[in-house]
């Protein structure tokens, strides 16, 4: 049994979940310790000692540290895609690009440690001086989801480190295969006792403590809208405080398509976007808004390339979308597929779920492309998260716009055109955190930041140097000789 990892010791906890290979649902990839409420506040005690420790050590320890765990990340690339593909059901190619990209997160972090500045400026009082500094925020929650189990952790755990915070990390029990083998790693990187802890289980159990334990100070999550204000109360009304959050809740990303864009590039786009990591992105382009002019090549083209898209075993060479994480999102996606038919959609590829491919029964689902949807459809409002797209129909780039921003959520958007006056005017105009120019919606650089407006996202930026803005407090110091 793989245990939870609670100031420097492996721990077994109440009992202990079964990881599936949704590839092949015969395969048990192993047995996780499931942590109880007491192991839970255990880990949170460890990581309040620890503060004073980590946070003490010289930036270079700490850089140096993020350096031997991203190394080693890298180092065992082939082992940890490998293992990621097998639980979560990403391609192996994706599921390598998602390694790389833990890595090189951690080996930014690191160069953060030691790229940490202050300010100095003068008062308006003669002989004072003002220094602004940052100083760790404290301890940290960190609670993640199960689409991308070695970058999202990455991208919150490294920058706590890095500003001398220490952790507590709550993986989705989904992929807990992946958290341990990435606690495992930075367990050996020379940090204190409890300057990071995993606890793995339900969230039912330890969800509350992760949320309401006196001794924490922040809380940085990714996962659904709905929980996400459930985070976002417990931060607010706890009785030792409010603690800082940081949430980062989904979307409904458009990609607009022009009459004057280049139609391969559009179309790479869009099956891109919307299909790739099985459409279980956060920033996947569900919403295809294609103009009048366009919209029929467009539609064909996508009829013609979407064959090339192989279902398979995640692992298997040639597999273009591996399966759907488990058997309650498969049946979450095909009720949206069966919702748009009822709506007036017209489904015209895919959307049927296989129970077995090449001999294995996993969580399989056929690339779905529906046509003649209207922004006010439930699939084009509200997030599947899975391998569905829609196209609505419109009649020129003012009504695309009006369409793109007409969703609740703000996290990625894209507009394909060759025309620098619209993607000037898209750039400006589009209500999303993010915004992609000829590019696919799904995919950003570990150094850049990550968020979106509306309902997509809460608190500072994620990723790249923006990432101070959550993990650390500033400091005004009032100083007279």
């Amino acid at each position: 049994m793989y245990c939870n990892f609670i100031n420097g010791e492996w721990l077994a906890g109440l009992d202990a979940s079964t990881n599936i290979n949704p590839s092949d649902t015969r395969d048990v990839i192993g047995h996780y310790a499931r942590a109880s409420q007491s192991q839970a506040r255990m880990a949170f005690a460890a990581a309040s000692h620890a503060l004073p420790i980590w946070s003490g050590r010289g930036p270079q320890q700490r850089s140096d540290a993020l350096d031997v765990i991203g190394s080693e990340i890298l180092a065992r690339l082939d082992e940890l895609a490998d293992l990621l593909a097998r639980e979560e059901g990403k391609a192996l190619a994706d599921a390598r690009g998602e390694v790389l990209r833990a890595g090189q997160i951690f080996k930014f972090f690191a160069g953060e440690c030691l790229r940490q500045p202050g300010e100095v400026m003068a008062s308006t009082r003669p002989g004072m001086t003002v220094e602004v500094t940052r100083e760790p925020i404290g301890v940290v929650s960190v609670i993640t989801p199960w689409n991308f189990p070695l970058a999202i952790p990455a991208w919150k755990i490294a920058p706590a480190l890095a500003y001398g915070n220490t952790v507590v990390f709550k993986p989705a029990e989904l992929v807990t295969g992946c958290a341990w083998a990435l606690a495992e790693i930075i367990a050996r990187a020379g940090l204190p006792n409890g300057a990071f802890n995993l606890v793995m289980g339900s969230s039912r159990e330890i969800g509350s403590v992760l949320l309401e334990d006196p001794r924490l100070s922040a809380i940085t999550f990714t996962g659904s809208e709905g929980t996400g204000r459930k985070v976002a109360q417990a931060a607010v009304g706890r009785s030792g405080g409010m603690a800082r959050f940081q949430l980062e809740m989904g979307g409904k990303n458009p990609l607009v398509v022009l009459d004057d864009a280049d139609l391969d590039v559009a179309v790479a786009c869009a099956l891109d976007g919307a299909y790739h990591a099985t459409g279980q992105r956060c920033t996947a382009s569900s919403r295809l808004i294609v103009t009048d002019n366009m919209h029929d090549r467009f539609v064909a083209a996508m009829l013609d390339r979407l064959p090339e898209l192989k279902v398979g075993d995640a692992r298997s060479p040639g597999t273009r979308i591996g399966p759907v994480v488990d058997a309650e999102q498969l049946a979450q996606d095909v009720a949206y597929i069966h919702q748009g038919i009822a709506e007036g959609a017209q489904l015209v590829y895919g959307g049927q779920a296989m129970p077995e491919v090449e001999g294995r029964p996993g969580h399989y689902l056929q690339p779905a492309l529906f046509v003649g949807a209207t922004s006010s459809m439930r699939i084009c409002q509200e997030e599947i998260f899975g391998p569905v797209a829609a196209v609505i129909r419109v009649a020129d780039a003012e009504e695309a716009l009006a369409v793109a921003n007409d969703t609740p959520f703000g996290l990625s958007a894209g507009v394909c055109t060759t025309s620098l006056k619209w993607a000037a005017m898209f750039k400006r105009e589009l209500q999303a955190g993010m915004v992609m120019v000829n590019a696919p919606t799904a995919g950003v650089d570990p150094h850049a930041p990550f968020g979106g407006r509306k309902s997509s996202s809460y608190g500072p930026r994620e990723q790249g140097r923006y990432a101070a803005e959550f993990f650390t407090q500033v400091k005004t110091s009032y100083i007279k000789p």
